[in-house]
């Protein structure tokens, strides 16, 4: 299982998570920064607008490949998802069993501007810049800036990948809250309407953007539950090791 962290994450700040999902599922759990996050090397600002999809197309296969990834699921967070999503709808892998995507955005919501000019408030006056560097360190600016401009371009609001999921050929579980600041069950709805593969939906009442954070047990039930059900359909159950 491939982790694809938020759009001001890293592998530092999935916590627990990797454990509880090697726990709970028996798969091997990967995690990494992507360029520009946590101890990553750092990049140029700022970033290109297609950022999502350039990370999906040309960085995550060089990932995969560098680490020898032959059969398994990717599990994508916010901006994580889109990347995973892109990433199977517009590359395509045979090796990719499963898409789990927590908190997705597929298209710009005028709600979801709203929370990234939030977000850009509380790290220039309130404490979010502060709490960022434990994660991000001499990353934390671009971390930040890179993230923020890119979603506040004027350009970026007509940023869409809704028609990524229609090729998607993989059973997909999106798990949203309902009070998310970054997007609503709109987003669901878009895969509903777009997929052609299987499309579960977990919906969990007064959950923000980090369901697997916020409702640890139930986010975790949810996983385990698709993956359990994923490997007994492909007959796999047996071959995937911790």
């Amino acid at each position: 299982m491939v982790l694809l962290h938020e759009g001001l994450g890293s592998a530092q700040q999935w916590g627990t998570w990797p454990e509880s999902l090697a726990e709970a599922t028996g798969c091997g759990v990967f995690l990494y920064s992507r360029a520009g996050y946590g101890t990553s090397d750092p990049i140029a600002l700022p970033r290109r607008l297609d950022y999502l999809e350039d990370e999906a197309v040309r960085v995550l296969p060089q990932v995969l490949a560098a680490v020898g990834f032959e059969r398994g699921i990717l599990l994508g967070h916010s901006d994580g998802a889109s990347i995973a999503t892109c990433y199977l709808g517009r590359v395509g892998d045979h090796r990719v069993r499963g898409l789990i995507l927590l908190a997705p955005h597929f298209y710009v919501e005028p709600v979801g501007l709203q929370g990234v000019e939030a977000a850009r408030v509380a790290f220039e006056t309130g404490d979010l810049r502060t709490w960022l560097a434990k994660h991000h360190g001499a990353n934390v600016d671009l971390a930040f800036w890179g993230w923020n401009n890119a979603w506040l371009d004027p350009a970026f609001q007509s940023w869409d990948i809704r028609e990524a999921i229609g090729f998607v050929r993989v059973p997909i579980l999106i798990v949203q809250g309902t009070a998310d600041p970054y997007g609503t069950t709109a987003q669901i709805d878009a895969a509903l309407a777009e997929a052609y593969c299987p499309v579960e939906t977990v919906l969990l009442e007064g959950v923000g953007h980090a369901p697997h954070l916020e409702r640890h047990r139930e986010t975790l039930e949810a996983v385990a539950r698709f993956t359990m059900t994923l490997m007994t359909t492909l007959g796999e159950g047996g071959r995937h090791g911790r």
